[in-house]
This record gives structure tokens, sequence and C-alpha cells, in this order.
């Protein structure tokens, strides 16, 4: 049975920064995002009255992305601004070839070098990955177009594949990379 997906598309995501304005420097004045709204909030929270900036940067599509900085170190200390040092845990944004490009320029003329940003090619997609003054991990991704096609497919058999991978058949089935596995 399909459902209707209700939601409409990301408003925001929200994390914690220690640092505002580096943040803010990298967001808007790197990448482009501008600030779009600061609210600066005093509320009950978790048993106990928190003090916070929580600052957006807005998106293309009106969605943003958004941090929190505490005034309290202990509140700052509790949530903690300390991204894991995963590659496997990153926000992934989408971007045309152009805009990919762009960012690349961005990033290396404020500086920023590997290993803190880097470029895989999936087949699927190309990705743009950089670390953000928190360390966080973006990924500036844009669509191969010859994935489009497969789209149906891809969604066709995404039980399928899920159920194959979990009984332990974990063979590649990513047909831009598929000599990569033989």
């Amino acid at each position: 049975m399909t459902q209707k997906i209700l939601a409409k598309r990301l408003h925001h995501t929200a994390y914690v920064t220690k640092d505002l304005e580096a943040t803010r420097a990298f967001y808007e004045d790197v990448l482009g995002f501008p600030l779009m709204a600061t609210y600066c909030e005093k509320d009950e929270l978790f048993g106990k009255e928190r003090t916070y900036c929580h600052c957006f940067f807005e998106m293309a599509d009106g969605s943003a992305l958004a941090f929190f900085q505490f005034a309290d170190p202990d509140d700052q200390a509790e949530f903690g601004p300390d991204m894991p040092e995963s590659p496997f845990i990153h926000i992934a944004l989408q971007v045309d070839v152009e805009g990919q490009a762009e960012l690349g320029r961005r990033i290396e003329a404020a500086g920023i070098t590997p290993p803190n940003t880097y470029v895989l090619e999936h087949g699927y997609c190309r990705s743009l990955y950089v670390k953000d003054p928190n360390g966080m991990i973006l990924e500036f991704t844009y669509d191969d177009p010859r994935a489009e096609p497969l789209d149906a497919q891809r969604r066709e058999n995404a039980h399928g594949e899920l159920k194959r991978w979990l009984a332990g058949d974990h063979h590649n089935n990513n047909p831009f990379r598929a000599e990569e596995a033989a």
C-alpha cells in the first residue's frame, strides 16, 4: 500500500555549533547561503531554562541549515558541538554541475584543502565534500543524467534489494560501478 507523502520539502536541519560567527562566515561568505533568520531565545528545555541563539541559512528552495549556540557553557557541553568523525554521517545537498564547480572554487579560495575537502565519483552522481567549521561534512552532489532513466526501476526494486542485502547477499547493484565488483 502506497501512502501519500505528507512532508513537502525539508524545512531545516539543526545542529549545535560552538562558534556561530565562524559558522556564519562559512555558510554565508564562503558557500553563499544567506543568513535568513536569527532567533535569540530563552526556553524551558529538558528540565532547565536555557538561553540560545538559533540561526538559519537559506537554500534556493527555501529550506535551511540551522545552528544553535547556547549562552551557558554547561548547556553547550551537554548538547555538544562535536561532530562524529565519520564520512558516512553528513548532509547531502543537490546542486547542478555549474553550482558544484562554483562551490569548489569558493572552498578553494577560502583555503580549505584536503583532507577537509574531496570529490567522489559514485557513478550515479558526483559529490564534492567539505567539512564546515564544526567538523560537519557537507556533500554537494549532482546526478549523472544517465541515472534518471533508472529511477523507476530503483523505486520498484528498493524493498527487494534491501531484503537481499539483509539476507547476506552483498553483491554490487550499482550499474555504474558493476565493473569494479567483477
